[in-house]
């Protein structure tokens, strides 16, 4: 079985997701799909199609986030430390060209919200700064060509 590399702040998120699906989500869907049925014909019953509909992709989330918490290896970012860009540390980055300094966390795929700064560790950018160090320069290939960026910041909190 294939490990799932992740913080504990995301495995802490994928456990509330999941403990919130099962005990707010499914009872409530199971209401929904009881008082529906009491409107008699479920052939033409929107309220039941929709009901089941959202019943079905709750039980799908709750079977995936039950095999990647049961797969989860979580690495305590706290305790690794250095100037080496490695899984879970908080990158400052430079773009070469405009200057632009941006700041992320790698971390699991799970977890990946770049909005949020979160940074998959599958991602070309990723892929691309881990293993190098303070002050390297390294060449991202993204949807608007190839651009360098130098590392400036490398943090494990």
């Amino acid at each position: 079985m294939e490990k799932v590399p992740m913080t504990e702040g995301g495995y802490l998120r994928l456990r509330e997701e999941l403990r919130n699906l099962k005990t707010v989500e499914r009872p409530a869907i199971i209401q929904a799909i009881a008082v529906a049925r009491e409107h008699g014909d479920l052939s033409e019953n929107a309220e039941y199609h929709a009901a089941r509909e959202r019943q079905s992709f709750t039980e799908g989330r709750i079977g995936e986030l039950e095999d990647k918490i049961s797969r989860a290896q979580i690495i305590d970012v706290s305790k690794l430390n250095g100037d080496t860009v490695m899984f879970g540390a908080t990158v400052t980055v430079v773009d070469e060209e405009t200057e632009e300094e941006s700041t992320y966390q790698i971390v699991g795929e799970l977890e990946a919200d770049i909005a949020s700064g979160l940074l998959s560790v599958t991602s070309p950018m990723a892929r691309a700064i881990i293993g190098k160090s303070v002050g390297d320069s390294v060449e991202v290939s993204t949807p608007r060509g190839v651009k360098d960026y130098e590392i400036s910041k490398v943090v494990f909190k």
